[in-house]
């Protein structure tokens, strides 16, 4: 949980480029034990937002007025057992209105049943809760959660939701349901919408490479929105952000922004160069989805060559791949056909008979090819003629 905590409070300071982390000085206290997790702000720019909660959301922007995080400072009374709490909570977003983290004001505390304090435990188990964004908590009602009057688990929570009431039980505080009812519904209701729509004021090209390079998946998935049309063909200028994310440590967004792009990124010498390199280097993952991507485009001569010297050390699937890719290649250089001929003396039988289905689908007329096929028809009787 620590792990998966410490990642998501940690992309609000990837989108900044790297800009360093300052510590607060005692303005609030951090239950979390997190020190200061958000960039500084130069300015903060205040908007209403028409919600239930009517608290100004404030985005957080940085000497050059670019946006880095949106907080709100939140004052609720919690009266669910008929004596009201208060309680006072700053809840912070990122640019697309992605939950990251919570911290209390000077001197501020939350409390329980009986106004007993939370404990380091309860700090740290609501930010477990607040993370969730599909918590079961979305699609309930106070009243389908807790007996009126009281902060117990109502008994007939099965009936309402069809969860178990353990299973309840992992999603709240005991002894603070209803507070932790109420800040999950403020940190996913109606102002995510309302962030995104204010980021969308500030989306420009300098913004999307921001997102593109913050190491943010979630910020990437939105910028490849912004910066490729549905064929993938790429706005000019993001050309080395994509060869970026391609390149990436992130498989996941790799593999999807490999599959998405327009073929024509990939087409030419110079493109395919760079392309075998990505190969030579990624992980088996990636290197399935390029050899798929090949079979989209015409080869270049010399990625041609690399994929028949492939074909000696493929295993199974990469074979059938590459094989693919080269059979979508018309006009094939002779030298590939050498290559690919010399591996009829394969040990590997089903290689050496795909490749012979292969060569003789061309129709070599290169005498030393012809003399290889030959040989291997008859060493392998049953092989086509």
């Amino acid at each position: 949980m620590k792990y998966a905590v410490a990642c998501l409070l940690i992309w609000c300071w990837q989108v900044t480029n790297g800009m360093a982390f300052v510590a607060d000085t005692g303005a609030v206290k951090d239950v979390l034990g997190n020190g200061a997790l958000l960039p500084p702000a130069a300015t903060y720019k205040a908007y209403r937002v028409s919600d239930t909660a009517a608290y100004e959301l404030q985005l957080a922007l940085d000497q050059d007025n670019r946006p880095l995080y949106y907080y709100r400072h939140i004052f609720t009374p919690v009266c669910y057992t008929g004596e009201c709490k208060p309680v006072y909570i700053n809840l912070y977003w990122d640019l697309l209105g992605n939950y990251i983290r919570y911290d209390l004001p000077a001197g501020e505390v939350l409390t329980k049943l009986n106004h007993k304090e939370f404990k380091p435990e309860d700090y740290a188990k609501l930010q477990e809760i607040l993370l969730k964004p599909n918590s079961l908590l979305a699609d309930l009602a106070i009243t389908d959660l807790i007996v009126p009057g009281t902060e117990n688990l109502t008994d007939s929570v099965d009936a309402h939701t069809g969860a178990t009431l353990k299973t309840i039980k992992n999603e709240v505080i005991s002894g603070a349901v209803y507070t932790c009812y109420t800040l999950w519904h403020m940190a996913h209701g109606p102002v995510t919408d309302e962030i995104m729509r204010i980021t969308d004021t500030y989306i420009n090209p300098a913004l999307l490479h921001r997102f593109l390079s913050s190491g943010n998946y979630a910020y990437q998935y939105k910028a490849l929105e912004r910066v490729m049309d549905k064929s993938g063909k790429i706005k000019p200028g993001f050309e080395d952000d994509i060869r970026a994310l391609i390149n990436g440590k992130n498989i996941f967004i790799a593999r999807h922004t490999l599959q998405q792009v327009h073929p024509g990124f990939i087409t030419g010498a110079k493109a395919q160069a760079w392309l075998w390199d990505t190969y030579s280097r990624s992980s088996y993952p990636l290197q399935l989805t390029v050899l798929r991507k090949l079979s989209t485009v015409p080869l270049s001569d010399a990625m041609a060559k690399h994929l028949a010297t492939a074909c000696t050390t493929a295993n199974e699937e990469q074979f059938r791949l590459i094989i693919t890719a080269l059979q979508a290649t018309p006009g094939l250089p002779e030298t590939v056909m050498q290559q690919l001929a010399a591996q009829l003396k394969s040990p590997d039988t089903g290689k050496a008979a795909a490749i012979h289905a292969f060569l003789l689908q061309h129709q070599p007329v290169n005498h030393t090819i012809k003399t290889m096929i030959y040989e291997y028809e008859q060493t392998h009787p049953s092989a086509e003629k």
